[in-house]
């Protein structure tokens, strides 16, 4: 797969600042009051056939790199426009996103993080009000830790022990799954649709079906998934016939795909991809257990 050669991890520290609400005043204003901000214009969206020039200028050298538009949208970040393509070559596919300035001139590439007193504020509100995924820990729990996984991705299988070590010690944490299948992988798609009929059969078995999901994933292919992932559902305590005759029904796949929808408004665009609070974290993997440990207990204390 195509992977980030150099992981950053910034830490932003912001100072929050307590202001007391007043009420307006019942009078007319003044005649100098400032008027209010006019809306900002809509911004101007590259055509297909710009972002597709822009990548043959910058991929074209190497001709085992293709790439498929997937999505071109103003971006949350006012006056910019966001972009996202599927890369391919022969080790993998990646999904990138980079953003078009509002003069049509320039590419800024890495990720608009969200900014302020409570940054992350507004990226949990939106999590807790649309996630529908299987969940475990405490339905209260302070920390609200959110996974973003596609069940063919070796990269989600990696992050499971670490998963389960933090919520062995960590009593104050809600891990919600929440399917995320990539377009590029010939099964995942059909893996997510039993995940949601097992998740909606037995809670208990979902947990079971996802890790054995993980630890078969060598030897399922498109080929065999079917029988593969009936065998799993077996074993997990659910009944295979029930579980395949559901994921095949159109809700189950409208499940799945709100579910990667979601993903995308809250800017997922590989896997796994984790929200602890709000606060994205892209490259768990990469992230020592300690620092992970101290972000959970952090945000436990309300933040």
């Amino acid at each position: 797969m195509f992977r980030n050669l150099k992981f950053v991890f910034a830490v932003l520290v912001v100072a929050a600042s307590c202001f007391a609400q007043q009420k307006a005043a019942q009078q007319k204003p003044p005649a100098h009051a400032a008027k209010p901000a006019a809306e900002a214009p809509a911004p101007v969206l590259p055509s297909e056939d710009t972002v597709n020039s822009f990548m043959r200028y910058s991929f074209g050298y190497d001709s085992s790199v293709t790439w498929r538009i997937l999505e071109i949208k103003p971006a949350e970040a006012q006056g910019l426009a966001e972009v996202s393509v599927l890369l391919s070559n022969p080790s993998g596919q990646q999904t990138s996103r980079f953003y078009v300035t509002p003069d049509g001139k320039h590419a800024i590439l890495g990720e608009v993080i969200p900014f302020g007193s409570q940054p992350f504020a507004e990226l949990r509100q939106k999590l807790v009000k649309e996630i529908k995924g299987p969940s475990r820990g405490p339905a209260g729990a302070p920390a609200l830790l959110v996974e973003f996984s596609d069940l063919q991705c070796p990269h989600c299988k990696a992050i499971q022990p670490t998963l389960e070590k933090l919520l062995a010690d960590e009593p104050n944490v809600r891990l919600v799954f929440q399917n995320f299948p990539l377009p590029g992988h010939d099964w995942a798609a059909k893996a997510a649709a039993f995940a949601d009929c097992v998740g909606r059969s037995s809670p208990d078995a979902f947990w079971k079906f996802i890790a054995g999901t993980y630890d078969a994933q060598a030897n399922i292919n498109a080929g065999n998934a079917d029988e593969q992932l009936s065998s799993i559902a077996d074993a997990a305590g659910a009944k295979s016939a029930d579980v395949a005759a559901c994921a095949a029904k159109p809700d189950t796949t409208a499940r799945v795909e709100a579910s990667v929808a979601l993903g995308r408004d809250v800017g997922v665009n590989s896997t796994p991809t984790l929200f602890l609070n709000g606060r994205k974290i892209g490259s768990m993997e990469q992230v020592p257990y300690d620092v992970l440990k101290k972000l959970v207990e952090f945000a436990a204390k309300g933040n």
